[in-house]
């Protein structure tokens, strides 16, 4: 298929800047794939839509204070530093995106805070990519806490306002544990305490697992056939009793909800000769687009999301491409809100 299939026009107004004043009040969009019918819904709607013994698999991703600001030695150049990943953990090496990335050389060292910090790059990657070391001699807790102080919530460039104090917590899921992402599963900021402690009274079952989302799941996509795409790797742990639960589940036939798109290339990442879900853990580039058959969840969650990028491929993929290329131009016509910050689309 071709990239230029999932460019539409986005009005920039309908791009979120803020989150919903309350989590489950955003705005719901319904596809039944087998009648085509579309409905408008909350989230909090859920409740009425899922019955007792349906499971929900959700990603207990959380994410670091992954941008920073630093200075450039000798210079002071202001330079910002987002952190991506860990390379190694003994010596401190970091897989960065650096701008503005001309200033910034191999053998350059950057200075942040007070010189709490300070780390020497060692390797171009990419035009903005770059491998640090950072030069610090205490434990783990003590150079995570640092980064705390130090860091930002990450909230994307598109989101054309300062950091806010709210974006701490609700640039986060609610069942947030485990660290290392750098952008949330976008479709479980929608879940309050509220409603996942009603659904779970009803019977609704939940289970867990990580996803580490990093910011090629994001990135533009550059070439115009999308057999010739390549995602980048992001690190993925399904637990042996959530592959339990989600295989119990299918024998049973209640309904298996994905819950974001993360949530759906690991489990599709992890899938048996037999088609039931393994326990693993590793790492998947698994890129989804229309025409991928799908062997573990029979309904998916999903944000609204950028023209021509990878997620909106994933949901065509799901949903069928003509379905949701329309549900797309309703959700335009109805002021929904696209993007981290926006409304969500349950596909069933």
């Amino acid at each position: 298929m071709k990239l230029s299939k999932f460019s539409f026009d986005l009005p920039a107004n309908l791009i979120a800047q803020d989150p919903a004043k309350n989590r489950d009040e955003s705005k719901l969009m319904v596809l039944h794939r087998s009648t085509g019918k579309i409905e408008h819904k909350k989230f909090k709607d859920l409740l009425n839509i899922f019955d007792e013994g349906d499971l929900f698999l959700i990603n207990n991703t959380k994410v670091f204070p992954a941008r920073m600001y630093g200075n450039k030695e000798k210079t002071g150049a202001k330079i910002e530093v987002f952190l991506l990943r860990e390379l190694n953990e003994e010596n401190k090496l970091w897989d960065v995106l650096v701008d503005p990335a001309r200033k910034i050389r191999v053998g350059n060292k950057l200075y942040f805070g007070d010189d709490d910090l300070v780390a020497e790059v060692v390797d171009n990657t990419t035009s903005r990519g770059r491998t640090i070391r950072f030069l610090f001699d205490g434990t783990k807790e003590e150079f995570n806490n640092i980064v705390r102080k130090l860091g930002e919530t990450p909230i994307p460039k598109y989101i054309d306002r300062a950091v806010k104090k709210e974006d701490e917590d609700r640039y986060q899921t609610i069942f947030a544990s485990v660290e290392g992402a750098v952008a949330p599963p976008t479709a479980g900021l929608h879940f309050s305490r509220e409603l996942m402690m009603r659904m779970d009274i009803k019977g609704i079952n939940f289970a867990e697992l990580t996803l580490h989302q990093g910011l090629g799941t994001f990135r533009n996509v550059e070439v115009e056939d999308l057999s010739k795409h390549k995602m980048d790797s992001e690190n993925y742990i399904i637990p042996d009793k959530t592959a339990a639960m989600v295989n119990d589940t299918k024998n049973s036939k209640h309904r298996i909800v994905a819950v974001g798109s993360g949530v759906m290339r690991a489990i599709e990442s992890s899938v048996s000769s037999v088609g039931t879900l393994n326990p693993s853990a590793g790492w998947t580039d698994k890129f989804i687009a229309p025409h991928y058959d799908f062997s573990i969840a029979n309904a998916f969650i999903t944000n609204f999301h950028a023209p021509e990028s990878t997620l909106l491929m994933l949901a065509t993929a799901f949903g069928g491409y003509d379905f949701v290329m329309e549900a797309y131009k309703e959700a335009v016509k109805k002021k929904y809100n696209f993007q981290c910050y926006g409304d969500a689309m349950l596909i069933l």
